[in-house]
């Protein structure tokens, strides 16, 4: 286990890649990210606010979070990606159009330093807000 030396956190790997700022709310998470990601986690969280405008924001495992009956989607930044969570499902059903993104059960990493397709998170976030409707796919 490596403990990180400045929040004290345990993780299994060492110099794990995390924050160390436990935000309550978008905008505080958003502040507490580099300077040069800023604009970027205010683009996608607009998209997402656009795509579901009757989400709400909250904060759930320390991600920025749009809930709408259950968590539609999470994002976060980390040194060489957006890391986007639309629950297990979604990477299925978008899989020809995430081609060229690593992806993992639920997760989607969006390279930095690429352009980022917005308009393939408002149809995810879309597609995740017709699905709570339905009450399947859970995050």
């Amino acid at each position: 286990m490596w403990k990180c030396p400045k929040c004290g956190r345990e993780f299994k790997n060492t110099e794990q890649d995390h924050s160390c700022v436990k935000p309550n709310s978008i905008d505080e998470y958003i502040a507490a990210q580099p300077e040069d990601l800023r604009p970027l986690l205010q683009s996608i969280r607009e998209t997402i606010r656009t795509a579901a405008p009757e989400a709400t924001e909250k904060i759930s495992w320390r991600m920025p979070t749009f809930w709408q009956g259950e968590n539609l989607i999470h994002f976060a930044a980390f040194k060489k990606h957006i890391g986007l969570y639309p629950g297990g499902e979604a990477t299925s059903e978008f899989a020809e159009r995430l081609t060229g993104y690593k992806t993992s059960k639920g997760a989607i990493q969006l390279p930095l330093g690429k352009p980022i397709d917005y308009g393939l998170i408002t149809d995810i976030v879309t597609w995740r807000v017709k699905q709570q409707a339905k009450g399947s796919d859970t995050l």
